[in-house]
């Protein structure tokens, strides 16, 4: 398993900011944490698309999601709470 990079204290700050998961005909959608985790992956390695680990599911839905949520403001507001997040966690002597 990859690691991840994910608290769960993070998690539940960006899970209300995440658009319901509506499931569409076939497999049902993987998990928003999933794909962010994924996304992180592919932030944090700077690996291409096709590169990232199975366990995340299909690189073209990790990616799909990262698009829709770009296009609907969504990433904007993670980011937010991410930065933030690391910036708190930072000290500085």
């Amino acid at each position: 398993m990859a690691r991840t990079i994910l608290k769960d204290e993070d998690w539940s700050r960006i899970k209300p900011l995440l658009p319901v998961n509506k499931s569409r005909a076939g497999r049902p959608p993987k998990s928003h944490r999933l794909m962010l985790e994924g996304i992180c992956w592919i932030l944090r390695t700077g690996a291409p698309w096709r590169d990232l680990p199975a366990e995340f599911g299909p690189w073209q839905s990790v990616y799909y999601r990262l698009r829709e949520w770009s296009k609907k403001g969504v990433w904007e507001q993670i980011w937010a709470v991410l930065k933030k997040r690391i910036r708190q966690r930072i000290t500085y002597d």
